[in-house]
């Protein structure tokens, strides 16, 4: 890789590593904050929610700015922004209200931040687009793994204020990395392909037209659909029903987001191109295994060991999943084709969430981890036969992109 893509790959590791970080050292002490003051697995369901909510309401947006603005310049823009947010909410954590309302701004932030964040892989890495994934998710489940970890430390410390002032720091930090970058993606230097009229649906219609894409992104949003009913159900089970503390269910959150960063390292980049496919299909049915086997016997081990292997699953599926797409849609869709896949992926996990709230209240936790796990084993598995193993990149032009 030569030395300016390097350095401007660098550059994204760590904003995404850092912000990463930021959002998941708040994620336990909040969802631990709100299930204590509130005692409601729906309160938690809310809160996660709120979340996530925003990143399926302005996919559109997101996507069509993304394809209109400078992309660098953006992600600054909407770092700052979160900054702000996250400091406000660490002087508003008495009022659960508030605390819906201020994280709905954090994951608007999200929302924005994301299509142009994905953008700029092969802007900055050109044809090692595959290497700088890899190393990009990688650095995000390193910041998951350390920030659940920390966050569980903050949370048994009573520490909520302060872990909400670092995710504003990592906001910063954020910033301050996308306005050091050399690379640019400029929208207004590439040209689209024939019918493209700058919509979301047309970013999306580069996905729903690909039948690789088509399958394979069909599967893993279907999965979500059931798989994320876990996020809002470990909570209860690790308190209720293994009876562990706030610390265990931060190991236990580092333990899932450490698997991601071992199966992003040392298992997706060495899955060949025309496997891709395949690799991303087994691994969203190895993760739904993981996750039904954490509740096995109603034990600590088991809960540990079922969300390694389910976490590396869903690192090898995350980098293969990306590449994919970077591999398969005309640069300039780029913005809108990870918003609208981005957008499909967060409806799929409200629906989850807003299920998870009833399943774990009538049917209990256990339940909820079960389906949440083989419901995606199934799909993964029924969808890989389809698609086959063989599935090489699509060759489509990539004009340059534009440097500072």
């Amino acid at each position: 890789m030569p030395a300016l893509a390097l350095r401007d790959v660098r550059l994204l590791v760590t904003a995404v590593g850092l912000s990463a970080i930021g959002d998941f050292l708040v994620w336990v002490p909040l969802a631990l904050h709100v299930e204590a003051s509130t005692d409601s697995a729906f309160a938690v369901a809310a809160f996660f929610f709120a979340l996530f909510g925003p990143s399926v309401a302005l996919a559109g947006f997101a996507g069509r700015l993304a394809d209109r603005v400078e992309n660098a310049g953006l992600l600054m823009a909407v770092s700052l922004a979160q900054a702000v947010a996250a400091a406000a909410l660490a002087f508003s954590t008495g009022s659960l209200a508030a605390i819906l309302a201020l994280s709905a701004l954090l994951g608007a932030g999200t929302a924005l931040s994301r299509p142009p964040e994905s953008a700029l892989i092969p802007a900055a890495a050109g044809a090692h687009v595959g290497t700088a994934n890899g190393l990009v998710e990688s650095a995000r489940y390193a910041g998951m793994t350390a920030g659940p970890l920390l966050g569980g430390l903050l949370a048994a410390a009573g520490a909520l204020e302060l872990a909400l002032l670092l995710d504003a720091a990592s906001f910063l930090a954020v910033a301050a990395c996308a306005r050091a970058l050399h690379a640019r993606r400029d929208p207004r230097a590439l040209a689209r392909a024939e019918g493209d009229r700058g919509r979301l649906r047309d970013g999306a219609r580069h996905l729903t037209g690909d039948r690789v894409l088509r399958v394979t992104l069909a599967a893993a949003i279907g999965s979500l659909a059931f798989f994320s009913m876990s996020i809002a159900a470990e909570v209860i089970y690790v308190k209720h029903e293994l009876g562990a503390g706030d610390t265990a269910y931060g190991l236990i959150m580092a333990t899932w987001f450490a698997g991601m960063v071992a199966g992003a390292l040392t298992v997706a980049h060495r899955i060949p191109v025309t496997w891709h496919a395949a690799g991303a299909l087994a691994a969203i049915a190895v993760q739904g295994a993981g996750i039904a086997g954490a509740t096995a016997g109603a034990t600590l081990l088991a809960a540990f060991a079922g969300f390694a292997v389910g976490g590396a699953a869903h690192g090898v599926k995350n980098v293969l999943l990306r590449t994919l797409i970077h591999e398969r849609v005309p640069a300039a869709a780029m913005g809108r084709a990870f918003a609208a896949y981005d957008g499909a992926r967060n409806a799929a996990e409200l629906t989850a969430l807003a299920a998870a709230g009833l399943v774990v209240s009538v049917l209990g936790s256990e339940v909820a981890l079960l389906l949440a796990g083989g419901v995606p084993l199934a799909i993964g598995l029924l969808a890989l036969i389809v698609v086959g193993r063989r599935t090489a990149p699509q060759a489509a032009p990539r004009p340059a992109f534009a440097e500072r």
